[in-house]
């Protein structure tokens, strides 16, 4: 069972609308999981891009607020640093940041219309890599591009969960785009993500170190 949050966006509702919106609905799915005939157990979270911002963030909320436990979190190439600037500590965003669909340049503009003050910027539910504790959060499964500037925060974001005690699966998929989990379920890179996804429902989770 899929349930999609219809979260408020930029630039009209700034950060930390749109995360509100999805704790809200995480929250209610997690206390009302007989409604909806799942176990609260079960309950994954998927995003990818600023949608698995999003997911890693509701994780976090969900760990400090104490409101719920998730078990399981799926994140695609998501953007979970906060710093893009010429002197950020990514290698990705300069080696991948022009000459492909997502660059360095709009990653800036997409930041400047998410924040309602450059204070958010510092805010760890709005760039996780810079939450200090990142302990007891769900057995995460990330994956990323190996051409997508936010390649390198996805995969610093991942050792740091493992570091912090948590399971985690990585996968850096070869010859990839940000944004290929939008094709067609077809293309290549689609169908291996599905593959690498269906692994990790169907078994525990262990440490793994990313496809090169």
């Amino acid at each position: 069972r899929v349930i999609s949050a219809d979260y408020r966006l930029a630039p009209e509702h700034p950060f930390p609308a749109g995360l509100e919106d999805c704790y809200a609905v995480t929250k209610a799915l997690c206390i009302h999981a007989e409604d909806f005939g799942i176990d609260p157990q079960e309950i994954i979270l998927v995003g990818d891009s600023a949608g698995g911002n999003l997911a890693a963030a509701v994780s976090l909320l969900g760990r400090d607020r104490g409101d719920f436990e998730i078990s399981r979190q799926i994140l695609l190439y998501p953007a979970v640093g906060g710093d893009y600037s010429d002197n950020a500590p990514y290698p990705s965003l300069r080696e991948n940041g022009t000459g492909y669909l997502l660059t360095t340049r709009r990653i800036r503009e997409y930041m400047s219309l998410y924040v309602s003050k450059p204070e958010d910027l510092e805010n760890p539910y709005l760039a996780p890599m810079l939450m200090e504790d990142l302990t007891h959060q769900p057995d995460t499964l990330m994956i990323t591009a190996e051409y997508d500037p936010l390649r390198d925060e996805g995969e610093a974001y991942a050792a740091r969960l493992h570091e912090s005690g948590n399971q985690v699966v990585l996968h850096r998929m070869k010859d990839a785009l940000h944004g290929f989990f939008s094709l067609d379920p077809h293309f290549a890179h689609v169908k291996r993500a599905y593959e690498w996804i269906n692994e990790f429902l169907g078994g525990d989770a262990v440490c793994q170190t990313p496809d090169r």
